[in-house]
């Protein structure tokens, strides 16, 4: 196999694919541009009615996010068996969501945060852009030189 059917191994995702991807995690990396240029943090998300949304507290994230520039949530995950890949981006611009518009309950028990504090802030995503792909994972000793004893 050479390098050109390797890359064929990869299929570009569709649409109602990326939102079922997405479905099947809860933890993505979201970029936003801060005052010091491009920072990345995880954060839990919740799918739901063509958007994304998440909860934040005080601090670079928040403020990066109440400018309104463009963001990007990026999630990865793996078939049962640990054989196929998936990843999917998803770009927009974020908005501040009141708490009425949403049922509340629903929000809290799916965005459980990992790190403790106040996350009073929930941001909706609705995609400008979804992309995916999905492959096959190499037997990592396609892309792992083996060990010396």
């Amino acid at each position: 196999m050479n390098i050109f059917e390797e890359a064929s191994a990869s299929k570009v995702l569709g649409t109602h694919a990326c939102w079922r991807s997405l479905r099947s995690a809860s933890v993505g990396r979201l970029a936003v541009i801060g005052t010091n240029g491009p920072e990345i943090f995880p954060v839990n998300y919740l799918p739901e009615d063509g958007s994304l949304f998440f909860r934040t507290g005080p601090g670079t994230k928040l403020d990066a996010l109440l400018e309104g520039g463009a963001v990007a949530l990026e999630a990865d995950g793996l078939n049962p068996y640990g054989t196929i890949a998936w990843s999917v981006v998803v770009k927009g611009r974020p908005e501040a969501v009141p708490d009425n518009e949403l049922d509340q309950d629903q929000v809290d028990q799916s965005l459980s945060p990992w790190e403790p504090g106040a996350k009073d802030q929930l941001f909706r995503i609705t995609p400008t852009e979804i992309t995916g792909r999905q492959f096959a994972i190499n037997p990592s000793a396609r892309w792992w030189s083996p060990r010396e004893p």
